[in-house]
């Protein structure tokens, strides 16, 4: 019992973590939200909002996370094909 409640304080930090990494991935990794990031920036790029280095340096960073976001997708599908 005491070790319970001197151990709480430090799994509620260790949930709080768990959670704020799982939205932290969600936001990086999502193929949807990358998509989309995708597109508004190339609507920036053509209304003239960001210029051309800046267009090519922000859609190969989401490019980038893009293609690690479907290789996780893939890595999880053979994970569950394979249990």
């Amino acid at each position: 019992m005491i070790h319970k409640l001197a151990t709480a304080p430090l799994n509620l930090v260790v949930k709080v973590g768990e959670k704020v990494k799982e939205e932290v991935d969600k936001e990086l990794y999502d193929l949807e939200t990358i998509q989309q990031k995708l597109v508004q920036l190339q609507m920036m790029y053509e209304l003239g909002e960001v210029d051309e280095t800046v267009f090519e340096e922000q859609e190969a960073v989401l490019l980038a996370r893009y293609e690690q976001a479907k290789r996780m997708e893939l890595e999880e599908i053979d994970e569950m094909m394979d249990s």
